[in-house]
């Protein structure tokens, strides 16, 4: 079983604001970045589409870095 805000492939908090519901409202961090379908593919089928991927499992780490105002 998953948990919305938990990340499918390592088990770690996701921050994925559409699965808070204090936060649902805002858009969230994988908007604003490109995820690698392979990533994506190398999950098992029964895990895909059902919770968010984390940040650094997404690949994303980096352009999220490159985001953030300086």
């Amino acid at each position: 079983m998953t948990t919305p805000t938990l990340c499918p492939a390592c088990g770690g908090r996701n921050d994925c604001t559409l699965a808070d519901p204090r936060t649902v409202d805002q858009a969230c961090w994988c908007y604003s970045v490109t995820i690698d379908k392979a990533v994506l593919q190398a999950l098992p089928p029964e895990l895909r589409n059902k919770a968010c991927l984390c940040p650094r499992c997404a690949q994303a780490d980096e352009q999220l870095r490159g985001a953030e105002p300086t």
